[in-house]
């Protein structure tokens, strides 16, 4: 079924033409991951599908009745509403239901008919499920506090509530713009799960790599106002857009040897004489042109860097204390050449304090911490700093070095530089507010590469690049000389580009040899039993005591719940055991088991919750 359809849309943006006559269509079951370098448009296509922008041009034709969840990379918000009241925002006659009921029964005057009324309303609608699926994506975000005013939350969590009331609200059609920022490895994969199992059509815009993979099954490229479909995934994707390079390749290859063989008769000193051979002449001519314009798009530069001592960066016990929380605690190491560490870690637990640590920014509260002569850092913020909005690119950029640098000693220009990083000799001279979002954030990347650093921290790099800016920063990686310290989600950036990997949580740094991949194949059961062992010493610490409303009704059958799905698992562990040898009655088996299993280890995060939040009231009571 046909959910929408686009007929010769266009839309232009500050006069640059974004999306020029492009139809597509988007049927019931597509998930559709959107693609393409920053600057062409992508989120303003969003935009126009959700309803949000207007199209300049063309038709958007919508199935009767149908309904759009969208998520902006923006969200805006009311700065005084609740957690709940902003994940239950939508229009619809069940979340009406539901902010009612939530106003209700966090109201100072509890009305016992009032609650009676709406709870039969919550019956008629099946709220109660809808409530407990909310709390359970909100859990799983790291957002424990529903009744916290949005004024007092951080951009990320704004960001994750936002993804929240996104992924809660019934929609036939979910638009999401970069939904993995600032969220951990973890949640993303969370995130994958719960879109590649989500009924309904989705389309989204996202770098990551692994998550296009695992949740799309058709691809939509754009590219300079064209849209281009691809029935697949992002491997299928590649695969066919290797296929089309190898082509054009062969094509090329073509054309430079007739450029060989007409170059040489036009050295024997070819003479227009005849209307042929003037033909001939402008022929050669168009040649040249072609084949001038092919070797400029060929780029390939191997970047050089500053002389880099024995000496890089030392700590000695450093540790480093913010009020009274310790963020790190006993760090010691000597970084080496070869060292291209991966940062993991939950939100807020100080891997953008760590870089800042190691880069002399911030000094340790205990223990020590040098760092070489030679040693000159380039540090690629969350942040994009820029000054002058009305300065142009090329001198934003010329600012960090007018050329750069080759291992073999060659000069390459700023402007060459930036044709590199996709910015043609025509936009060169765009001021800073004219660019996207993204545009702005390859455009930092390259300011800090032109200062020619030889040791490299980027914190979150992913955020707002788009991929084929990240292949460029990858090979730059690849052949760069000194060590790189990344703090990233993108799990694919992390497992082909690092060799050590630092998770950092409760003030300690843990290190692990290896890739991403590797780490999370060998250590994830261990992360298991740690939780689990968590959960068991917690749960045994805690004692019940009155809550709101709503968490009191929850802490009351709380355990009672997971002593059932304990049950559970183990009757089923049991048939399993009894259909071993038949395959069909197992695999179902398997599958609710593991169903059950999600469950409970949402009901566990969510009793930590509450049972840490039971002995802080505990405590303030004595």
């Amino acid at each position: 079924m046909v959910l929408l359809t686009a007929e010769n849309i266009s839309k232009s943006y500050v006069e640059k033409p974004l999306v020029q006559n492009i139809t597509f269509g988007i049927n019931e079951g597509d998930k559709i991951g959107l693609i393409g370098v920053n600057g062409t448009g992508k989120t303003t296509l969003l935009k126009v599908l959700a309803g949000v922008d207007e199209i300049d041009s063309g038709r958007i034709i919508k199935s009767n009745d149908l309904t759009i969840g969208y998520l902006p990379q923006n969200p805006e918000f009311d700065p005084e509403s609740t957690v709940l009241d902003q994940v239950f925002r939508g229009h619809g006659k069940k979340l009406e239901v539901l902010r009612e009921y939530e106003y209700l029964i966090n109201s100072l005057n509890i009305d016992e008919k009032e609650i009676i009324r709406i709870s039969t309303k919550m019956d008629d609608i099946d709220g109660w499920a809808l409530e407990a699926d909310a709390k359970s994506i909100l859990t799983k975000l790291k957002i424990f506090d529903y009744n916290q005013k949005i004024k007092n939350l951080s951009g990320g969590q704004k960001k994750r509530i936002a993804l929240a009331s996104a992924l809660i609200q019934p929609t036939d059609l979910l638009i999401l713009d970069e939904p993995t920022n600032h969220l951990d490895n973890n949640t993303i994969e969370w995130l994958e799960e719960v879109l590649a199992n989500r009924k309904g059509a989705l389309i989204m815009v996202t770098h990551d790599r692994y998550f296009l993979d695992r949740v799309t099954n058709v691809i939509f490229q754009l590219d300079g106002g064209n849209l281009y479909t691809y029935k697949g995934n992002y491997s299928y994707f590649m695969e066919k857009k290797l296929e089309r390079e190898e082509l054009l390749m062969a094509e090329e290859n073509k054309l430079k040897a007739l450029y060989k063989k007409e170059l040489e008769w036009m050295r024997q000193g070819a003479k227009a004489r005849s209307t042929k051979q003037k033909a001939r002449i402008q022929r050669f001519e168009k040649l040249e042109e072609a084949t001038v314009e092919s070797r400029s798009e060929e780029l390939d530069i191997t970047v050089g860097s500053s002389r880099l001592g024995k000496k890089i960066i030392e700590a000695d016990g450093a540790s480093f204390k913010y009020e009274d929380k310790i963020l790190i605690n006993n760090f010691s190491y000597a970084i080496t050449r070869e060292d291209r560490i991966g940062i993991l870690g939950e939100n807020g637990s100080g891997k953008t304090t760590f870089l800042k640590l190691l880069s002399g920014e911030i000094q340790p509260t205990d223990g020590s911490l040098s760092i070489g002569e030679t040693v000159k850092i380039g540090f690629f913020r969350q942040e994009t700093p820029f000054l002058d909005k009305d300065q142009r690119a090329i001198d934003y950029i010329k600012e960090g070095g007018e050329f750069i640098l080759t291992d073999l000693g060659d000069r390459i220009s700023a402007s060459t530089m930036m044709e590199r990083f996709m910015f043609p000799r025509s936009e060169q001279y765009t001021p800073l507010n004219k660019l996207s979002g993204g545009e702005k954030r390859r455009l930092y990347l390259l300011r800090i590469l032109m200062e020619s650093p030889n040791v490299l921290f980027l914190d979150e790099p992913t955020n707002d690049l788009d991929i084929e800016t990240l292949q460029v920063l990858e090979d730059y990686i690849d052949e760069f000389p000194g060590p790189v310290i990344i703090v990233s989600h993108d799990r694919y950036l992390l497992d082909k580009l690092v060799n050590k990997v630092y998770v950092l949580g409760n003030g300690q740094v843990k290190e692990f040899t290896g890739n991403y991949q590797y780490f999370r194949d060998n250590h994830q059961e261990e992360e298991k039993e740690e939780k689990k062992e968590t959960f068991k010493k917690d749960r045994e610490k805690s004692s019940k005591i009155k809550f709101t409303f709503n968490e009191k009704r929850e802490w009351e059958s709380i355990e009672g719940d997971i002593s059932f799905l304990e049950k559970r698992i183990e009757e089923i562990e049991e048939k399993m055991i009894l259909h071993s040898t038949e395959y069909s009655k197992l695999e179902k088996l398997m599958d609710d088991k593991k169903e059950l299993e999600i469950a409970l280890e949402e009901k566990m995060e969510r009793w930590v919750f509450l049972s840490q939040k039971s002995e802080e009231i505990e405590k303030s009571t004595q």
